[in-house]
């Protein structure tokens, strides 16, 4: 009279988690091409840059001093600010490295 009869519930859809999942799928899609992917390859294009920096080529920090620099170490550079000042910079904190000539017009 009370107890309620216990009736057997439908079969499971098969794809119902695959499609539960989808959204997370494609969110994580999308983020890889617009965030993800263009980062790795701006910190690629930057590894290179750093690798290809040589002596008395004239580069600019991530805080703004432009300068040439004058010795190259395995993780600092030495930058020429003005005539006789150097000042020692590691060599990711290069920012860009600038065409030549380009400080004699600043």
């Amino acid at each position: 009279m009370f107890i309620s009869n216990a009736y057997a519930q439908a079969a499971a859809d098969p794809t119902g988690g695959l499609m539960g999942m989808l959204p997370l799928i494609l969110m994580f899609i999308v983020l890889w091409f617009l965030m993800i992917r263009p980062q790795m390859k701006r910190a690629k294009e930057h590894k290179a840059m750093v690798a290809a920096i040589a002596k008395g080529d004239e580069v600019v920090t991530q805080g703004g001093i432009a300068g040439r620099v004058t010795q190259i170490g395995e993780n600092y550079l030495h930058v020429e600010v003005a005539d006789n000042v150097n000042i020692v910079v590691q060599v990711q904190a290069v920012a860009t490295v600038l065409p030549k000539g380009t400080l004699k017009t600043l």
